[in-house]
């Protein structure tokens, strides 16, 4: 991670539609719905944050905090979402710190748990997730994890 960086989108404000853009490409949910939730952090009017791992000006791995991904459980919020890393940068530890940073930011704001909706079996439980339970995403079921 020696050239690699951590930033939250308020960081580096100005990286909004290139990162709006970066989810959309990894994700198809639409570009101006990651706008607005990005928008709504960089405007005070939500602590839900974005977070981005760079490799010096290139987005490398990134990932939300929202209200609800996609799932019926609305009570069991705010959610991490949007999880990725490009394929070159995988193995490499770069997702397990971004959750940590995540964790530890949203911990500071007094937002804890957080919960995410994932297919993944074993990986997430590496950075202390626990799985809670199945719920009914789009358009099946999937494991819903916490993070106390």
């Amino acid at each position: 991670m020696e050239t690699l960086s951590i930033i939250t989108l308020r960081e580096k404000p100005e990286l909004i539609e290139r990162a709006a853009a970066w989810f959309h490409s990894k994700w198809g949910v639409p570009e101006q719905a990651y706008f607005a939730c990005m928008q709504a952090y960089l405007s005070g009017e939500s602590e839900y944050g974005w977070y981005l791992c760079m490799d010096g000006e290139k987005i490398v791995a990134g990932m939300g905090v929202i209200e609800n991904d996609f799932h019926d459980r609305k009570d069991l919020a705010p959610n991490v979402c949007a999880v990725y890393t490009e394929e070159a940068y995988r193995c490499r530890g770069i997702a397990g710190k971004l959750l940590d940073y995540v964790v530890e930011d949203c911990r500071k704001k007094g937002i804890s748990p957080l919960y995410l909706v994932t297919d993944h079996v074993g990986f997430y439980e590496r950075y202390g997730w626990e799985f809670l339970c199945m719920v009914q995403g789009e358009p099946e079921m999937t494991r819903m994890y916490r993070h106390p």
